[in-house]
């Protein structure tokens, strides 16, 4: 009996002493980055209003300025980024071969996802789902009102699942028109083949912006599944992990505070814990993930809060605005929530 007892003891030796070694491997990222003098930051393929170039290659978009508020939080300098576009629509090799250091915009979260590939999903930067686009000489203003249409739509299983059940619990009737790839499906709208689309509302978006008029189209407010898409990141390297989960927050926290890119600098003196907090001006909340005590003020002062970096991205100025919705925040009855900061 002792020398099973002693085996085990060695088994659970070895297996303790290899857990130990995995996870000094994977907490590098903060330490890789640094020697590095740069971020790198990745998006599963280009999207307007998420990643777009312009012809000078410079790259915008709220996945652009995610990845911006990263740097700066690292670095204290925004630019010390380099962002990849990733092509498909799920990647996890790259966080594992190191060749980025956060996917900021993957396929959305599962559980899934989560658990299989090596890879963590850290926390949302946006909700979204299935969603449907119509003319506005339509007159539809709700999901609803949909009856007697002709919808076009991917197949690529789950939606066209979901388009299904929905007309058919709302007893409403249409035609479908069923295209392979989501990219034909502007096509189809362009040509007048079908008069509403359906697909994810991000993807809507970014096909409503390559329309001659973008506001004569309307993406209506109901969403008819649940997706989640924010930061990806190597699975066991906690600090990395808990930097970017608590940049996002920052902004979150930001816009609740009403605390901006504007006004930031005139918070110095401010009697207010929470914004104190906020600003490192109060504590040290830097200091367990290796940070400086003011990295969320650099985040802030580099992008804005989360309010203005979506107004940037999806705003008015766009010429397709995209209402917020679920990507309110929750006083605004959003689910865009962030614990507190203390």
């Amino acid at each position: 009996m002792r020398a099973v007892g002693r085996a085990l003891r060695v088994v659970a030796f070895v297996l303790i002493a290899t857990l130990l070694a995995a996870s000094a491997a994977y907490a590098q990222t903060l330490e890789a980055v640094r020697e590095r003098g740069f971020l790198i930051c990745g998006a599963v393929g280009p999207l307007a209003g998420f990643s777009q170039v312009d012809g000078e290659g410079r790259w915008s978009g709220f996945d652009i300025d995610i990845c911006r508020a990263l740097a700066a939080a690292v670095f204290g300098d925004p630019n010390k980024l380099e962002f990849r576009p990733l092509r498909g629509n799920s990647r996890f090799a790259v966080l594992q071969t190191g060749d980025v250091d956060v996917i900021v915009r993957n396929a959305p979260w599962t559980e899934r996802r989560d658990t299989v590939y090596g890879a963590s999903y850290v926390t949302p930067t946006f909700y979204d789902g299935q969603a449907f686009m119509v003319p506005q000489s339509e007159g539809v203003v709700s999901a609803f009102e949909l009856d007697d249409l002709t919808i076009c739509v991917a197949d690529n299983g789950e939606e066209l699942t979901r388009l299904r059940e929905f007309f058919f619990e709302n007893q409403a009737s249409y035609s479908e028109i069923i295209y392979e790839d989501t990219a034909d499906l502007l096509l189809a709208y362009r040509a007048g083949l079908c008069n509403v689309l359906s697909a994810a509302g991000r993807e809507l978006n970014a096909m409503r912006r390559e329309l001659g008029d973008p506001l004569s189209h309307r993406i209506l407010p109901e969403r008819i599944s649940k997706e989640a898409v924010g930061p990806v990141v190597r699975a066991g390297d906690d600090t990395w992990f808990n930097i970017v989960k608590w940049t996002v927050f920052a902004l979150i926290n930001a816009e609740e505070l009403g605390v901006t890119a504007l006004n930031i600098d005139s918070l110095s003196a401010t009697r207010t814990s929470a914004v104190r907090r906020l600003l490192g001006l109060d504590g040290n909340y830097g200091a367990p993930v290796g940070l400086e005590p003011d990295f969320m003020a650099d985040v802030i002062r580099a992008v804005g809060n989360y309010g203005e970096i979506y107004e940037r991205n999806f705003g008015p100025q766009t010429g397709a605005v995209l209402l917020r919705g679920q990507n309110s925040l929750w006083v605004n009855g959003g689910l865009l929530y962030a614990p507190p900061i203390r």
